[in-house]
């Protein structure tokens, strides 16, 4: 009966362990904005005063939402879907803009409790330059494309972040074989709940 009491308490313990072990890997919900440079130049509007904008592939701000998985200590993933859009000043005789809808999966090594760096894949989809008015001849669909990110990420709280980030992709027009470099570096601000 001993043995019984002794292997039943050894097993709650085994239990016990992997229970807390499992609830030290949280789930998280992540929202962030930021603003991106870089890339090739689309296009270029004009204006009546004379002056110019031009679209380009990496430039805009850039949304997300997500969710963040802590695998371990030191180990997390996340995954978000973004919407990511450059748009020229209004103007009173039309507009133009670019964007597109990142899914991103990134993984994470934390270098302690403020720092942390990260790496993954990007894929964006429904990629649109969109003009309208004076700019309405610019209307152009992008073949879906994939990409790669590698950035590094400051907590100022622990749910807080602020991130610099680099992503390498090209833009491929429907129907063409010309493509647009995408390349770009980001400033984001991320927050955990």
């Amino acid at each position: 009966m001993k043995k019984h009491f002794i292997a039943a308490a050894l097993g709650l313990i085994t239990v016990t362990g992997a229970l807390a072990q499992t609830t030290a890997k949280p789930l998280h919900f992540v929202a962030g904005a930021g603003v991106t440079f870089g890339g090739d130049k689309l296009a270029t509007t004009h204006y009546t005063d004379g002056s110019s904008s031009n679209i380009t592939a990496g430039s805009g701000l850039a949304l997300l939402v997500g969710a963040e998985y802590r695998v371990a200590e030191q180990f997390s993933v996340q995954g978000t879907v973004g919407y990511h859009i450059r748009f020229t000043p209004d103007a009173s005789n039309g507009d133009a803009d670019f964007r597109r809808v990142p899914v991103e999966l990134l993984g994470y090594y934390h270098i302690n409790d403020q720092w942390r760096v990260g790496a993954g894949v990007r894929f964006v989809s429904n990629a649109r330059l969109h003009g309208s008015g004076a700019a309405s001849g610019l209307n152009a669909d992008f073949d879906n494309t994939t990409g790669a990110v590698l950035e590094g990420e400051y907590f100022v709280k622990p749910n807080v972040g602020l991130k610099l980030r680099a992503v390498r992709e090209q833009y491929t027009p429907t129907h063409s074989n010309v493509s647009f470099s995408g390349n770009h570096i980001g400033m984001l601000a991320n927050f955990y709940f």
